[in-house]
């Protein structure tokens, strides 16, 4: 029988905290194969559509999203957390489990009209996503898709973005956890 991509991704019980399970998608990227497969069901929906810009939300979506716009030959945009980027940026906070972070994009990044795909490794509430496309649509642009290789739907992320009026494609979810 063929591997799928969730055949790759490792579970990791009490990660970071007792009573979560982490999914790692580090065993996926270090799987040829796998981190290929990846690749290409996550931009399978979006080829042949206008595309601008992929967008990567710290961290994994960084290597997810930079190998996406490489295979549909456009450009790459990270959207960081607070004060990782040197240039002039543009700040959306959102809510975490435990708190509030904060995400930034340069203010040129993107321009006015642009369309976009959202990439990261997971779904889970949905806040980082949220933030992300918030902070994408105020300078401009229009995200035409959010792409995961993880969705956790009892988290309510996808539910949140397709709320939000956003398309969410995910390769593989866990129910439950």
């Amino acid at each position: 029988m063929s591997k799928t991509v969730r055949d790759y991704i490792r579970s990791i019980v009490d990660f970071p905290h007792e009573g979560i399970i982490f999914r790692d998608v580090t065993t996926l990227f270090a799987d040829a194969r796998g981190f290929r497969m990846a690749i290409d069901q996550l931009l399978t929906p979006y080829t042949g559509m206008n595309i601008d810009k992929v967008v990567g939300l710290e961290a994994r979506g960084f290597i997810l999203g930079g190998a996406v716009a490489h295979q549909l030959s456009t450009g790459f945009v990270p959207i960081r957390k607070k004060g990782k980027l040197p240039g002039a940026v543009i700040s959306e906070a959102y809510t975490l489990e435990y708190g509030e972070a904060v995400m930034e994009i340069h203010d040129d990044a993107l321009k006015p009209g642009e369309r976009v795909l959202v990439v990261d490794d997971l779904l889970a509430t949905g806040g980082t996503a949220a933030a992300g496309i918030k902070l994408c649509e105020r300078l401009g642009a229009k995200v035409i898709g959010c792409a995961f290789v993880i969705d956790l739907p009892d988290l309510g992320g996808r539910r949140l973005l397709e709320d939000l009026g956003h398309e969410v494609h995910a390769l593989t979810s866990f129910d439950g956890d």
